[in-house]
């Protein structure tokens, strides 16, 4: 016996096989002019493709409008080329030779997923499938129950399928699903009812229990970094991520090798602690700053489209005015042209209406023209503003950093004034302390000392102006992207909205050509 259904060759998902199925879909009504001016991929909600002899899942990535997809009884081994169809919302697989499950990730619209009659052994890369509540995996190899709890993820997953599956000849296999999947109200074709319900968690209590805790802490965890995510994001778009706390001063001292050589003299520590906070109050005071800043640039921005928005509705509106009285005098037109036999009454006619389009074009060009106007008067505002808001920061940026410039400096020479009295204190034998080798063997020479001190302040003060830069730099680079888009945006609007006009223009005297 073939291996291919009915004994036909493997198919080919290429383009014209995709059309001739899609025509096949087709209302009735429709056929005749689809046949003749082809389907567009994007519009079409709903393909089957079962039966197909199908081995490569192929050329789907214009379907991005597809929300079923049926694709079972074939021969496919791997599920892959879906990742364009976004809004998918059931897809079936069954009665195919898949062995893993993959390729799901773009699908988060999935709801129904059937992949039963195949050869999957483990439930897994699954994640995304948030929203899946019927899910069939019959007849395939999935032998442990605990990868079954893979599911729990899905909270709206309320039927499910596994008969056929190694796992479902366990004894307890039914109470142990309905156990662990509370919400589950089909379970096999089979609706889960209250006593099984109740059976279950009597068996599994304590277990569930347990489970329930280690779920909740997950979750608190999976919580607390997304929300340490959320706020590192919005620190970013602050542009003072990393300011709120000892980040800068710690990088600072991260290459410096003489530190903990410097630190075994007993006035370094206390100077060293004394310069560290004082660094992390002038941080913490930028990254506040910032913060509002951001928040007030925030709010800016936010006017600003609101604004632009308005602006627009009402040109909009002014212009459908324009249009709707005159498509009613346009329309009385026509059908006077329809009445009229004359040639030259007709020419004259036509030429009357040419005039009154003509007249349309400039009331429209004149309403764009103005909106560009207004538009162009409301991104200047925006610009100025912005351009306010970023120098005030970028001032206090400077203030700040060159505060944090005069601690380090002060840092330095204290440290350098210890030095030398210790190493005149080496050179009269006069230390009153017990001194560490390490230590004695840094101060045998005094060039060697200022070498270090002075590498080391050099190097504290290009980590300082290496993180004015950066954030001066990024700030600047915002605000540039920031009015570049809108003004191209706008650009490319206003071009779309001009040959608009002249299409409709265009349109309408093609109509009165066909009177001649």
């Amino acid at each position: 016996m073939s291996e291919f259904y009915g004994g036909s060759e493997p198919i080919v998902m290429d383009e014209e096989f995709l059309q001739k199925v899609a025509v096949e879909h087709t209302p009735q009504n429709l056929a005749g002019i689809i046949k003749r001016e082809g389907i567009h991929f994007d519009e079409v909600l709903e393909l089957s493709l079962e039966y197909r002899n199908i081995l490569i899942i192929d050329n789907l990535r214009e379907f991005t409008s597809l929300e079923k997809l049926y694709l079972n009884n074939n021969l496919i081994e791997k599920i892959e080329g879906l990742d364009r169809l976004i809004n998918l919302t059931c897809l079936n697989l069954s009665f195919n030779k898949i062995q893993k499950i993959e390729g799901l990730e773009s699908l988060q619209k999935l709801e129904v997923l059937n992949l039963a009659n195949n050869r999957i052994a483990i439930i897994e890369n699954m994640d995304k499938l948030e929203k899946l509540t019927h899910f069939c995996i019959a007849n395939n190899l999935i032998e442990q129950l605990d990868n079954v709890l893979y599911m729990r993820k899905f909270k709206n997953l309320f039927t499910l399928t596994l008969f056929g599956n190694p796992v479902s000849e366990a004894d307890d296999y039914k109470l142990f699903i309905a156990a662990y999947f509370p919400n589950l109200t089909c379970l096999d074709y089979k609706i889960v009812n209250e006593k099984t319900k109740n059976d279950a968690y009597i068996k599994y209590q304590y277990v569930l229990e347990e489970m329930r805790r280690k779920e909740k802490q997950e979750q608190q965890a999976i919580n607390a970094d997304e929300s340490q995510k959320a706020d590192l994001q919005l620190h970013t778009d602050a542009f003072v991520e990393f300011l709120n706390g000892s980040y800068l001063f710690e990088s600072m001292f991260k290459d410096d090798p003489e530190l903990e050589t410097l630190q075994h003299l007993p006035e370094v520590p206390e100077l060293l602690q004394t310069f560290e906070n004082e660094m992390v109050e002038l941080c913490m005071q930028l990254f506040n700053i910032g913060l509002a800043e951001h928040k007030l640039r925030e709010t800016e921005v936010k006017t600003f489209f609101s604004g632009e928005a308005k602006t627009v509705a009402d040109c909009q509106q002014k212009a459908s005015q324009i249009l709707a009285k005159f498509e009613q005098q346009h329309q009385q037109r026509i059908e006077e042209l329809e009445q009229l036999s004359d040639s030259n009454a007709i020419k004259e006619k036509i030429r009357c209406c040419n005039d009154e389009i003509n007249q349309l074009c400039k009331s429209f060009m004149s309403l764009e023209f103005l909106l560009v106007s207004q538009l162009e008067d409301i991104i200047t505002m925006l610009e100025r503003n912005i351009s306010h808001m970023v120098g005030n920061f970028s001032d206090n940026t400077q203030r700040i950093f060159a505060l944090c410039r005069d601690l380090e400096q002060n840092y330095f020479q204290n440290v350098r004034n210890i030095a030398l009295a210790t190493l005149e204190k080496i050179a009269k034998d006069n230390l009153e302390e017990d001194m560490s080798d390490d230590v004695r063997m840094l101060f045998t020479d005094k060039d060697t000392v200022m070498n270090a001190l002075t590498a080391g302040h050099d190097n504290h003060l290009i980590k300082i102006n290496d993180r004015e830069t950066l954030l001066g730099t990024r700030l600047n680079a915002w605000k540039v992207a920031l009015i570049k888009g809108i003004q191209d945006k706008q650009l490319k609007q206003h071009r779309m909205r001009f040959s608009d006009i002249h299409r409709y223009a265009d349109y309408l005297r093609e109509q009165l050509a066909k009177f001649l």
